[in-house]
């Protein structure tokens, strides 16, 4: 299955590269491809992230990389990669 990144997932990631690239750049650019391998999975195995307790919708989905939460949506042709939130944020203020 096709997996799409929004442009919010992607801003999300350009703050968190750029926030670690402060202290590190070459630890921004290994959390960069952490995440990216983390969500490759999903193209074989959509189901495979935990259900989103918040939403409780078994197409509304997440893969925990690190202190993130990437949130996908899984579609019949492909899967939506909707935004990546700290796990310490407040998820239902967003």
């Amino acid at each position: 299955m096709h997996i799409e990144w929004s442009i919010n997932a992607l801003n999300d990631l350009e703050n968190i590269r750029i926030y670690i690239a402060s202290d590190s750049e070459y630890y921004a650019t290994s959390f960069l491809e952490g995440a990216f391998n983390a969500v490759e999975r999903l193209s074989d195995f959509p189901f495979s992230g935990r259900i989103v307790p918040e939403i409780a919708d078994e197409f509304i989905r997440e893969v925990i990389y690190g202190s993130y939460r990437i949130i996908y949506q899984v579609t019949d042709t492909k899967i939506n990669i909707i935004t990546v939130i700290h796990a310490m944020r407040d998820f239902k203020g967003l």
